[in-house]
């Protein structure tokens, strides 16, 4: 079992936790990191893009010009796709992009990135982050005490609300509940600041 260190909100080691090994230290398949990636991005697309054909452009009712003797083109419609105004061919019309993805592969991707923090001793777990009221300054003074520069930082709490809206004001800063935690934010953020209640949680989700 992969055995990290525990500090408090001050970036003071008090302790180790021993994380578990089915989560925190399975082998890391990029493979299937990279498909949950792409299925969790197509998901979030709305699809409601639309263009009009020359069935739903207005007007070009009357025939142009007659059929003959005009030297020009055979035409019967002003708003046929060779038109300036007309209608659009092959256009994209409203759709679905859905992607499906069997749940225990997700869990793998997942658990691919937990590991992977681990790895690259990216992981730091948190006693416990306990904010009065929503501060963005005290959530400045717990990255900072662990000198992470300028590297993108995500919380995982177990649903901290004060701790969510402290975090929204900060660039490349994030904060989640365990239960909204997904594999593009694990890849997506350098350093991964996750509670030991939020540990507990997820160890005994995917555990």
């Amino acid at each position: 079992m992969p055995t990290v260190a525990t500090y408090n909100q001050s970036g003071v080691k008090v302790g180790e936790i021993q994380l578990n090994d089915a989560v925190f230290g399975v082998e890391v398949n990029e493979a299937v990191m990279h498909q949950a990636v792409v299925r969790q991005l197509s998901n979030e697309r709305l699809g409601t893009h639309a263009t009009k054909t020359r069935g739903m452009v207005r007007g070009g009712g009357r025939k142009p010009w007659k059929q003959k003797g005009t030297g020009r083109a055979r035409s019967g419609s002003s708003r046929s796709p060779i038109w300036i105004g007309g209608g659009t061919t092959f256009g994209p019309q409203p759709r679905s992009y859905y992607k499906a993805m069997p749940r225990k592969a997700r869990r793998l991707a997942v658990k691919s990135a937990l590991s992977d923090k681990v790895n690259n001793s990216e992981l730091y777990v948190l006693e416990e982050i306990t904010l009065a009221a929503p501060k963005t300054k005290e959530v400045l003074n717990i990255i900072n005490s662990f000198n992470v520069g300028d590297a993108k930082v995500l919380f995982i709490t177990e649903g901290d609300v004060n701790v969510e809206r402290s975090a929204r004001n900060i660039q490349g800063v994030k904060a989640l509940a365990c239960e909204g935690m997904n594999i593009f934010d694990l890849l997506h953020y350098d350093k991964l600041f996750i509670t030991k209640g939020a540990v507990a949680k997820i160890e005994e989700v995917l555990g």
